[in-house]
């Protein structure tokens, strides 16, 4: 059996209490960023929440002391959602109407709490996605050369 180089034992970030510092020469892998700030969690460990609320970003993650501070994701989030939601919606309400022709007060109270229904679910998700999106690819402060 061939020993093992001390690289190869050593645990990944994701398993460590606190992740090695990122010295800005390591690719971050932006699937799964994106997949754990969509779970609302820290794209770095995915342990960590990323809100405190429903939509204030933590300044430093309780997990891996990630910094959080140089997110930006301003109106992004709100553009996705409108974006989706709409797209959704549109074609069901087509649907709807064309084959059921229900009352008018009745499609509309239906559609639009479902649409903010699903405006309220899917904002926190796509701001996770948008500050992950910025941690993976380095951009606006969080790489090597970001302020302590």
């Amino acid at each position: 059996m061939k020993p093992l180089r001390p690289e190869e034992t050593a645990l990944p970030p994701e398993t460590s209490a606190r992740a090695a510092p990122d010295d800005g020469t390591q690719e971050r892998p932006v699937w799964p960023a994106i997949r754990k700030g969509m779970r609302r969690r820290c794209p770095h460990c995915g342990r960590g929440a990323l809100f405190e609320g429903y939509l204030k970003v933590v300044d430093r993650c309780a997990v891996c002391d990630e910094s959080y501070r140089a997110q930006r994701a301003d109106d992004g989030p709100a553009y996705l959602t409108i974006l989706v939601v709409g797209h959704l919606m549109v074609p069901v309400i087509h649907y709807t109407w064309t084959l059921f022709r229900p009352a008018p007060l009745v499609m509309a109270t239906i559609f639009t709490l479902t649409a903010v229904g699903l405006s309220l679910a899917l904002l926190p998700r796509f701001k996770g996605l948008v500050v992950a999106v910025q941690w993976a690819k380095r951009m606006h402060g969080f790489g090597p050369d970001r302020a302590a």
